[in-house]
């Protein structure tokens, strides 16, 4: 039976501003929180549509380098791309929907499409600083929780590109710890995946030069019957071989993005 007595009227509507729902309802945009103890929980996430951004530029031929360094809870991503338009700086890292991939004016294949990446890793974070260097100028905006708390401007002498700093937010991601074997695999996976970029992390810099073709060569070793099929063009890129294993093992990827569950990409290919 109903409860008579909870009323349900216009006062119980709420309209959240874009930063208060992904607040509220972080799970839509990031998936599961954790503590960092699996690949796959929240901070790695945050990690991830930070490198998104860089990765693309790199797919558009600009900046062959990202640098990434983690110092206890402080995330910091450079690269070395086209940097954010000075102008647009705020907007494109706080103002939900706000990018420049939604047509190929700019960018005809991205990693990041929906506009809504770097907007959530600001609202998760405790503090989020973004410097875009670009033509011997940066604009440098710093939020808490994603509220804007300064911003500067000015000339400088730095390579052009973008830089982020991020700290995840502790009332958020409880007792959250940065495990590096579990950023080390993401990152490796984005070398692979860009045949050609170099990403240095903590020091240590990974790259591959021949693409799937070394993920599965350190997938499999000195187990491979025969020597790995590799074919590799614009828009697709496959490597396979066969092993004395009893178990098939898959890795499959579309638009950048590794799906663990398979999809009829993988399916089709089976078949």
């Amino acid at each position: 039976m109903p409860l008579r007595n909870h009323d349900y009227d216009e006062s119980k509507i709420k309209t959240l501003s874009s930063l208060e729902h992904i607040r509220t309802r972080t799970g839509m945009y990031i998936g599961r929180l954790g503590d960092g103890s699996h690949h796959d929980d929240g901070i790695y996430v945050l990690l991830k549509e930070v490198i998104d951004n860089s990765i693309d530029e790199f797919i558009m031929g600009f900046g062959r380098e990202i640098d990434v360094s983690i110092e206890a809870s402080l995330v910091r991503v450079r690269d070395y791309g086209r940097g954010i338009p000075l102008g647009k700086v705020i907007e494109c890292v706080s103002q939900i929907n706000t990018g420049a991939k939604y047509n190929n004016d700019v960018f005809q294949f991205s990693v990041g499409l929906n506009g809504v990446g770097t907007k959530a890793v600001n609202a998760l974070s405790i503090r989020f600083s973004v410097t875009s260097h670009r033509d011997g100028q940066f604009f440098q905006a710093n939020f808490e929780r994603g509220k804007l708390k300064s911003q500067q401007k000015g000339k400088q002498t730095e390579p052009d590109g973008t830089e982020i700093l991020f700290e995840p937010d502790p009332k958020i991601f409880k007792d959250y710890l940065f495990r590096e074997e579990h950023v080390i695999r993401r990152i490796r996976l984005y070398t692979f995946l860009n045949a050609g970029l170099k990403i240095s992390f903590n020091g240590t810099v990974y790259s591959s030069a021949n693409g799937l073709k070394d993920l599965l060569q350190d997938e499999v070793g000195e187990e491979a019957i025969y020597p790995i099929a590799h074919f590799r063009e614009k828009m697709l890129e496959i490597a396979f071989t066969h092993t004395n294993r009893l178990s098939e093992d898959y890795y499959s990827f579309v638009n950048g993005q590794y799906t663990s569950d398979g999809g009829t990409h993988l399916s089709a290919f089976r078949e």
